[in-house]
């Protein structure tokens, strides 16, 4: 097969953090878009792209693009795009979508009539009526936006954000791939000392842990496209070894968590076992009132309980002030807060060196970023 065409969906205000680590795994024709990074490469790069990405949340293949806005246009267009590449005789390709600013906005009668298109498309490629669907499932996922149809096939299964070191989380999880992106943006390196005072379930301490010793987040889980009959098992085997070849060991990382909540100090120090990273990440019971970082260079990241979720908005502020008077700054200190309160920076008591708009899921946020010596 010649190079596939690849998309890569992701939280909105990451896009170029996700397409830079594309280049620098050797994917070509990267393009960034609202939401997702299109690309291309090899076999292999498939592989690659499911096993080490830390930003997007899932690998589809781009089957085909075209404009329609009505039913008879969206089933000749997807009929004539070449399903027989991918699906085999016997696996089940089930459809899935959505459709946003579209004259096509009936989601169910979208999935009807492009399952129709396929089957039709496949009837006369393989000579056969029935279509009994036993065999590996092909995810079919479709976007309509404005009137432009994205054809997609889901490599990827559970999402990318799923590790697999996180099945228990305390009542406001971080994303993973969102704290992945937050250690991108402040920098972590294999001598980097971090701390979070709020660490939950463990997600930004093991996230940067696992970006320090460059383990790739989905080296331990696995993947639908595995069962994919047009790829070769053994790029699996061999984008792994190339993995985990590149791993650091020995480094001075050190991630060192509080929380006031005992059973979540307990969560972030399993789940570091399970990410393999227990041997970098610490977690002990702390109240942020008694937070302190070392006056030699370190680096505080973390995401505070906030008003939607866990505190009433009054808490939230009150505990954004209190922050404020505990991470001093002027040693080297470094610290990166996400809040989606509009006025962190007034309750906090120092305005942002830097701000950044992020998603933690659908609720949009600012990365607080203060790195400046006072």
């Amino acid at each position: 097969m010649s190079k596939i065409n690849l998309v890569a969906p992701c939280l909105f205000g990451i896009e170029s953090i996700a397409a830079d680590e594309f280049r620098r795994m050797g994917f070509e024709d990267i393009v960034t878009e609202n939401g997702r990074v299109l690309l291309s490469g090899e076999e292999n790069m498939l592989a690659r792209a499911n096993i080490c990405s830390r930003y997007a949340e899932r690998i589809l293949i781009n089957v085909g693009e075209f404009e329609a806005v009505t039913f008879t246009e969206l089933f000749d267009s997807v009929k004539a795009l070449p399903w027989e590449n991918f699906i085999g005789l016997d696996d089940a390709f089930p459809v899935n979508g959505w459709s946003i600013n579209s004259q096509l906005f009936s989601i169910p009668d979208c999935q009807s009539i492009i399952k129709k298109a396929i089957v039709e498309r496949l009837k006369l490629k393989y000579k056969i009526n029935i279509f009994a669907e036993t065999g590996p499932e092909y995810k079919i996922r479709f976007s309509i936006h404005k009137n432009r149809v994205t054809m997609m096939i889901d490599t990827s299964g559970d999402g990318l954000h799923k590790r697999g070191y996180r099945r228990n989380s305390n009542d406001a999880p971080l994303k993973e791939t969102l704290g992945a992106a937050m250690c991108d943006l402040a920098r972590i390196y294999p001598d980097t000392q971090i701390f979070d005072p709020f660490c939950g379930s463990g997600t930004l301490l093991i996230e940067s842990a696992l970006m320090a010793t460059n383990i790739a987040p989905g080296l331990r889980r696995y993947f639908a496209a595995e069962r994919f009959g047009f790829l070769n098992d053994k790029i699996w085997r061999e984008e792994r070894t190339r993995a985990q070849d590149l791993i650091r060991h020995n480094i001075d990382f050190r991630a060192q968590g509080f929380d006031i909540d005992p059973t979540c100090v307990e969560l972030t120090m399993a789940n570091a076992k399970k990410a393999g990273v227990e041997k970098y990440v610490k977690a002990s019971i702390g109240d942020i009132k008694d937070f302190s970082a070392p006056k030699e260079r370190c680096l505080t990241i973390t995401n505070p309980p906030y008003g939607e979720r866990l505190l009433d908005v009054k808490a939230a502020e009150n505990l954004y002030k209190i922050m404020g008077e505990r991470f001093v700054r002027g040693d080297g200190q470094k610290y990166y807060i996400i809040s989606p309160h509009d006025e962190f920076e007034k309750h906090f008591g120092c305005v942002a060196d830097k701000r950044r708009k992020l998603y933690n899921g659908m609720i949009k946020c600012q990365l607080f970023m203060y790195f400046k010596n006072k």
